[in-house]
């Protein structure tokens, strides 16, 4: 009988811990990751709004681009038709203290632009 209970006790315990070492490799990334430039560039640009979520969370601001007044009459101007071209949705979002420009400092923020889901502009900023 004795032997039984420590052969449950066993499984039980390897269940525990093969529960508990699964669900910790799904978990969020760390919030608190810090990049230098070079990497956080190559990590990041192109990338889409879904796969820089994933990895660095949810940005603590998001801005939408708005189409400046007057700007229809100066593209007519132009020479350019706007009602044959393709809507452009640009995004800017912001991140705190993510990017390192010396082994003990971060920039204040991070902003990333994005133009139709693409990650096209990244920028570092310590006086906003």
């Amino acid at each position: 009988m004795q032997f039984i209970s420590k052969k449950l006790f066993l499984s039980f315990a390897m269940a525990i811990f093969l529960a508990v070492t699964f669900s910790g490799a799904h978990a969020a990334p760390p919030k608190n990751k810090t990049y230098t430039e070079d990497e956080f560039l190559n990590a990041f640009s192109g990338k889409s709004m879904k796969v820089i979520t994933e990895k660095l969370g949810q940005p603590f601001k998001k801005e939408l681009s708005v189409k400046p007044s007057g700007a229809s009459t100066v593209m007519l101007k132009a020479g350019a038709d706007e009602k044959n071209s393709k809507p452009v949705k640009v995004e800017m979002w912001y991140y705190k203290n993510l990017v390192k420009y010396d082994p003990k400092r971060t920039y204040k923020e991070t902003e990333i632009t994005f133009v139709n889901d693409k990650a096209m502009n990244i920028a570092f900023f310590n006086n906003r």
